[in-house]
């Protein structure tokens, strides 16, 4: 958010930092979440994204830079943050033992909402996670999908205007997971800020702004539009009925760049001007005869493989583990 805007950003992160022992974890990394905003952290497992979230959170102290949340700094008011913000982690963290309404009863006592209002929020958060059925249903016997709605209706009792999410849908199916983020979008459209880790593609499109992050550094940011607008923008798909070895013939030719498999199909960047014909006459003396090669538009997995790749390039040229 520019500084003369009179707006003081949700999330403000300068040059963040987390060590553990000799291995980094994240990297020196900066971005900005503006007030009201879906704000996608997109990376495979072990990039760096619920370390960056929980030093957010104020459950990790950053070993440098600096950040806020709701205006207050992550190194110096980590409690006033923690009762500040709605936080839902990456691993289910509600009692099993505990039926839904009594989950709700514990954490509207460990968020401080006063006695008089957690009838009404109950209330709501049991409407909002579908679950009006199953208030005195032991946690143990929801299904997966809806743990996660119980559990972001404990991380938003208290009504918070800033939401943390860790991976909400991991291991849920996929109808659950669009429902998951439906209930995001509501959220999004009352103002408040929802940051959310995620490694699902297509649930990263349901975000104003992504961060790409890998090996601890933010190696892309933008919208999702401006994402494949700016990489991936020359992606070619290649069809044929034996894939895996063309892709094993791909993957040695100096003209084309980061092939992958995607479904029966391979996409790839060529490396200069596409010679279309001539990557047909290479594959048919390979024995290929039946390729078909066409430029496709990007998806935000095609972006996310072009980047990890030139990263994984760069890394290699410099000697980086």
């Amino acid at each position: 958010m520019p500084a003369d805007s009179g707006v003081i950003d949700a999330v403000e992160v300068e040059s963040l930092l987390k060590r553990f022992g000799d291995f980094i974890a994240v990297n020196g990394i900066s971005f900005s979440v503006a007030p009201g905003e879906v704000f996608g952290f997109l990376g495979p497992n072990g990039a760096g994204k619920s370390t960056t979230i929980r030093m957010l959170c104020g459950l990790l102290s950053p070993d440098g830079g600096r950040g806020t949340v709701g205006g207050l700094d992550i190194a110096t008011q980590a409690e006033q943050i923690k009762a500040n913000i709605g936080y839902m982690s990456q691993r289910f963290s509600l009692y099993d033992d505990l039926t839904v309404e009594e989950n709700l009863d514990l954490y509207a006592g460990i968020y401080g909402v006063p006695p008089a209002r957690r009838s009404v929020r109950k209330d709501r958060a049991v409407e909002m996670a579908g679950l009006q059925r199953h208030r005195r249903t032991q946690t143990r016997d929801l299904a997966g999908g809806w743990k996660q709605r119980l559990a972001l209706g404990c991380a938003v009792l208290h009504a918070p205007r800033i939401l943390f999410l860790d991976e909400p849908t991991s291991g849920v199916d996929p109808l659950s997971r669009r429902r998951f983020w439906d209930l995001i979008a509501e959220f999004a459209a009352d103002g408040v800020t929802i940051f959310v880790t995620t490694h699902y593609m297509d649930e990263a499109e349901y975000c104003d702004r992504l961060a790409l992050i890998y090996h601890g550094d933010m190696i892309a940011h933008g919208s999702p539009v401006q994402l494949k607008s700016e990489h991936a923008s020359h992606l070619h798909e290649l069809r044929c009925g034996r894939s895996e070895e063309a892709l094993e013939l791909l993957a040695e030719w100096p003209e084309v760049r980061d092939p992958a498999l995607f479904g029966a199909s391979l996409h790839f960047t060529p490396s200069g001007t596409v010679d279309q014909a001539g990557l047909l006459a290479k594959l048919r003396a390979a024995g290929i005869d039946d390729a078909v090669i066409s430029p496709i538009a990007p998806t935000l997995e095609d972006v996310f493989v072009e980047l990890i790749e030139a990263d994984n390039r760069a890394r290699a040229g410099t000697g980086a583990e």
